[in-house]
């Protein structure tokens, strides 16, 4: 019986893995055909038209004029995370105001699984950035959430993720990481020097709930034309204090 078990067990991870792997390859196209589907993923063709079918039941994929799309229903899930603390909805009116105020890109980022995700973000035209991942050590954001652990807690991230090179200015030496995050812990806010994306800087601070837990990570990024240093260094960072001390008086007290 311990057999049948495991075998089970297996059968059904395999499963769930073929049904991800088709989701992943609808998320990175408009409308794609059976075919389309078989040749990205590499899967049978009956497997993947089972799959679909499945999905397509559930609503989670629809299917129009032989092409399928990742459905709405995905939506309600992710609004489910999103707002799965009630942290995460004052920070969403935070991160529109900052980016109404600067007329800059405002984010407010999380950690998950040891990396950065967009939960909310302004300044763009759709909301395509929502639930991406990127490494924590590249972002001002992301070496905030990182001075928030304990040197052995980075040290694990160390070993564990590594320190890709993004661009040519991302901190890769765990030395000068590890200085990066001591500023930061005695300044109070992060800074992005086109560490993630060359021509681009930014500012980060961290954001507490009324416990003192941290929350999650507040932003401000746009060109290094604009990003001066009396704007990284003395307006944002103040700006985004006041940002995150709302944040936490609106969980205070409603």
């Amino acid at each position: 019986m311990g057999t049948d078990g495991d075998e089970t067990g297996g059968a059904g991870v395999s499963t769930t893995r073929k049904t991800f792997a088709l989701l992943e390859a609808l998320k990175d196209a408009e409308g794609v055909t059976i075919a389309d589907l078989t040749e990205r993923t590499d899967l049978p063709k009956s497997t993947v038209y089972r799959h679909l079918q499945t999905l397509t039941d559930l609503g989670y994929v629809i299917e129009r004029d032989g092409a399928y799309y990742v459905g709405f229903r995905f939506v309600e899930l992710g609004e489910q995370a999103r707002s799965r603390k009630v942290g995460y909805t004052a920070a969403k009116r935070a991160v529109f105001e900052l980016g109404q105020e600067t007329d800059e890109r405002a984010v407010f980022i999380v950690e998950e699984a040891s990396e950065a995700v967009y939960v909310h973000r302004y300044g763009s035209l759709s909301n395509t950035m929502i639930g991406h991942r990127r490494p924590l050590h590249s972002m001002a954001s992301g070496k905030v959430i990182l001075a928030e652990w304990d040197d052995a807690a980075v040290a694990d991230y160390i070993d564990d993720i590594g320190l890709e090179t993004i661009t040519p200015n991302t901190i890769t030496d765990p030395d000068a990481l590890f200085d990066e995050l001591e500023r930061i812990r005695d300044r109070g806010y992060g800074v992005n020097n086109q560490e993630h994306m060359e021509g681009l800087r930014g500012v980060a601070v961290p954001v507490y709930t009324p416990d003192d837990d941290f929350l999650g990570s507040l932003a401000v990024f746009g060109p290094t034309s604009r990003f001066t240093d009396d704007y990284v260094h003395d307006e944002l960072p103040t700006r985004l204090r006041n940002k995150a001390g709302e944040i936490k008086v609106t969980l205070a007290y409603g």
